[in-house]
């Protein structure tokens, strides 16, 4: 990525940010794996206790009601680290067919730090639950009883994502989005297209083998002067096309730092890498994706 852009980690190397927007959702029992198998896009019974992954959940229509991260605690418990802003409906929607498994949800009131520094992880992972997010650079969760020291804010956190060209989702988007249009599929084993039946599979699978999804996920960032109203989430960017400008795409987030406006949206796949985008009077260009948007 190009030292003209203001990365959150070029200034704040060892981040530590409390983690309000996520809530953790227990969910554990004897038919626990048998169940997520079931409604999620990952592949359950190979995420080893310890590990975690990206994963969502859709509805019949392949559209996602949900997107979180997954973490194994034993054979019988995961960990959902869920979006506030999902809650209660994707929670609702992932346990409807629970009543028939022996499975439990339980929304604790752990709390939840996110940080980019080794030595916090190696601090206090021994004594709470916390797991490894293989980014570049690698990022911790950690989870329980704990208070840590806090070096940002937890939008931060949201800007790492956002930087690193992982897909963030709010209600706003909330079962409007198949999980290839947010580039799921190039992102930890966030969906396995040969584990078998599961909500929304038939949907994930033409995407990918009849290239029925057309969109991807882009990152743009533009330079701002002082403080501006950020835009709504779910709703649109302006391409310029000759002298015009086209309303196009679909904003999942959007966060200004250090004189920049990060903007997560997903838009046609084809777009050109030179193509200029407009946000009201603020230019935006693409920016490189810390990987490739070609199908694994």
């Amino acid at each position: 990525m190009s030292e003209t852009f203001s990365l959150i980690t070029t200034f704040q190397p060892d981040l530590c940010v409390k983690l309000e927007q996520y809530r953790i959702i227990d969910i554990e029992g004897a038919d626990a794996e048998k169940y997520l198998q079931g409604q999620l896009t990952c592949d359950v019974t190979k995420l080893a206790e310890g590990e975690q992954t990206l994963t969502c959940h859709c509805d019949p229509r392949g559209k996602m009601s949900a997107l979180f991260r997954l973490f194994r605690q034993s054979a019988t418990k995961f960990v959902a680290i869920m979006p506030v802003d999902l809650l209660p409906e994707a929670l609702v929607q992932l346990k409807k067919y629970a009543v028939f498994s022996k499975v439990t949800f339980t929304e604790t009131g752990d709390a939840i730090y996110g940080t980019t520094s080794g030595e916090i992880f190696a601090k206090f992972h021994e004594n709470v639950t916390a797991c490894r997010i293989s980014t570049e650079p690698t990022r911790y969760l950690l989870w329980g009883n704990l208070t840590l020291e806090t070096t940002g804010k937890g939008s931060d956190w949201d800007l790492l994502d956002i930087q690193q060209g992982i897909p963030l989702l709010y209600k706003a988007n909330q079962f409007e989005l198949i999980p290839q249009a947010t580039n799921l599929q190039q992102l930890d084993q966030a969906i396995s297209f040969t584990k078998g039946c599961y909500i929304g599979q038939e949907t994930v699978a033409r995407a990918k083998y009849r290239g029925a999804n057309k969109r991807a996920l882009f990152t743009l960032v533009g330079n701002v002067q002082g403080e501006i109203t950020l835009p709504e989430v779910s709703s649109s960017v302006e391409m310029q096309i000759e002298q015009n400008w086209k309303s196009t795409g679909t904003i999942l987030a959007v966060q200004q730092y250090q004189g920049q406006l990060w903007v997560q949206v997903v838009m046609n796949k084809e777009v050109e890498a030179e193509s200029v985008f407009r946000l009201g009077n603020v230019m935006l260009s693409i920016a490189p994706l810390p990987y490739s948007l070609e199908e694994k």
